[in-house]
């Protein structure tokens, strides 16, 4: 094939979001709360298994039953979104019941996410070879600010983000749009990700598929970089 254009998902394949221990501890500073240091841990521990942390790691316990049709469909619409992560979060105990919202909003704000290491130089190398680039997300909030606060929203031509769409991958129809935004169709179109099941949806259109590793930021210095090698 002959790559025209590049879809990245966002977390896990560009940007990594912030352990939990550091997600809790910036937003108990920013409330004013204080907790002794081996509470903060076990909280962040118990928060990290019940999958509080959008971006962050799987449930490692069951979805309650209560949030099993939300949290399947929690990348449709913004509501969902927060509903489905603030209901894992409030499985945990917390000195303040209003720190569930306060750590959702936090997971929002560029402080949050860190770009892997060579995430710009592939961004930039494939738009200087005049490749089309895009994101397409299974999210429920914008990451373009993420984006623009850490320099990376220059090489991006256009965002495709599920709950914009109430579509989530890896329904055929998210990455049709985005390839309809892109301009490039989709045999000319390699989609990069991190998940399998979701951005191996792609594939049914006819595009070409990359998986990269979602690993720590300092564990993946150079992830994104045989993606030149594919577009070339």
């Amino acid at each position: 094939m002959t790559v025209k254009g590049v879809l990245f998902d966002f977390s896990g394949t560009l940007f990594r979001v912030e352990a939990t221990e550091s997600w809790l501890r910036a937003v108990l500073a920013e409330t004013g709360h204080t907790l002794p240091e081996p509470e903060l841990a076990e909280k962040a521990r118990a928060l990290e298994e019940v999958g509080a942390l959008a971006g962050g790691a799987r449930p490692v316990l069951p979805v309650p039953a209560r949030l099993a049709d939300v949290w399947e469909a929690r990348d449709r619409s913004a509501e969902q979104h927060r509903a489905a992560f603030t209901g894992l979060s409030r499985q945990v105990p917390l000195p303040d019941p209003g720190l569930h919202d306060a750590l959702y909003d936090r997971h929002m704000t560029p402080a949050a996410w860190k770009p892997y290491p060579d995430a710009a130089e592939v961004l930039g190398a494939l738009r200087g070879r005049g490749l089309a680039v895009g994101v397409v997300s299974n999210i429920g909030w914008d990451p373009r600010p993420v984006f623009r606060e850490h320099g990376l929203d220059p090489y991006v031509g256009t965002y495709v983000l599920s709950y914009e769409h109430g579509i989530q991958k890896p329904d055929p129809r998210l990455f049709t749009i985005a390839c309809a935004e892109l301009g490039v169709p989709p045999e000319d179109t390699l989609m990069v990700g991190d998940d399998r099941r979701a951005d191996g949806g792609a594939a049914a259109l006819g595009c070409a598929v990359h998986f990269v590793d979602h690993l720590p930021v300092a564990d993946r210095p150079d992830g994104l970089r045989p993606v030149l090698d594919l577009a070339d």
